[in-house]
């Protein structure tokens, strides 16, 4: 099992930077894909990012894409979340996951096994 404790989040202007962190316990983070999902009040989650077990295979959400970067530093068991030129309507709770396995960067939330608590990330001005 792993257990993953995010970090980051708070409140940004629009145009800002956030970054997110997710850090995993257990030997086996490496074997892992990652997500990223987010959800906004009264919102269903939906996919935000994700990347397979090396780094090498990525993911992004239409909304995101060229302004969000998700890596990921095995030795440090800890995925991340950069988040650029954030906009009012990224505003949301955000939640990290891990699919096991050696799977690919899924968009579904059910491929995924463990979750984050997650954090919330709100762009206001």
């Amino acid at each position: 099992q792993a257990q993953l404790v995010q970090s980051g989040g708070g409140l940004v202007q629009p145009g800002g930077s956030l970054r997110l962190s997710c850090a995993a316990s257990g030997r086996t983070f490496s074997s892992y894909a990652m997500g990223w999902f987010r959800q906004a009040p009264g919102k269903e989650r939906e996919f935000v990012a994700a990347l397979n077990w090396n780094g090498m295979l990525t993911n992004y959400a239409g909304s995101v894409k060229g302004r969000f970067t998700i890596s990921r530093d095995n030795a440090k068991s800890t995925v991340y979340l950069q988040m650029n030129s954030l906009k009012p309507e990224d505003t949301a709770f955000y939640y990290c996951a891990a699919a096991g396995g050696y799977g690919l960067p899924s968009v579904r939330i059910g491929e995924y096994d463990y979750w984050g608590q997650g954090t919330q990330v709100t762009v206001s001005s």
